[in-house]
């Protein structure tokens, strides 16, 4: 699922950001080398952030 549509970023790109130590949205974009644009995304970004530590290894989606 998309959740950043300026830099058409999904979920699943998110959590890796996350998995490979983001805690925060701008460290999201920093990993998925983008820049904030208009923050829509935002508190969706913090929601997948809290849901998931920093370095929590990515539950496998065909599971």
């Amino acid at each position: 699922m998309y959740v950043c549509l300026c830099n058409a970023l999904t979920d699943t790109q998110i959590r890796d950001a996350i998995a490979g130590g983001a805690q925060r949205p701008k460290d999201v974009y920093a990993a998925c080398n983008c820049n904030a644009q208009c923050g829509c995304c935002t508190g969706t970004m913090l929601s997948i952030i809290r849901d998931q530590p920093a370095g929590a290894e990515q539950a496998s989606a065909g599971d």
